[in-house]
């Protein structure tokens, strides 16, 4: 009777680990995303930045007709 209960411990103890290291990937998962949407809309920005900085010198060469 004593090894069917310590398998059966066992068996809860690495169920609990497993459950704490999905907890934990969840976790990370959240934080990885939030950085990619952050860094998305950062590289938005930075590209309409570009975008209006180059438009008077587009405009100038010719090649778009000014606005």
């Amino acid at each position: 009777m004593l090894w069917p209960m310590f398998f059966v411990a066992l068996a809860f103890c690495g169920t609990a680990v497993l459950g704490v290291l999905a907890v934990r990937v969840a976790v990370e998962v959240r934080r990885l995303s939030r950085a990619v949407g952050d860094s998305a809309e950062r590289i938005t920005r930075a590209t309409e930045e570009l975008e209006r900085a180059a438009l008077p010198l587009a405009a100038r060469t010719g090649s778009v007709p000014p606005r």
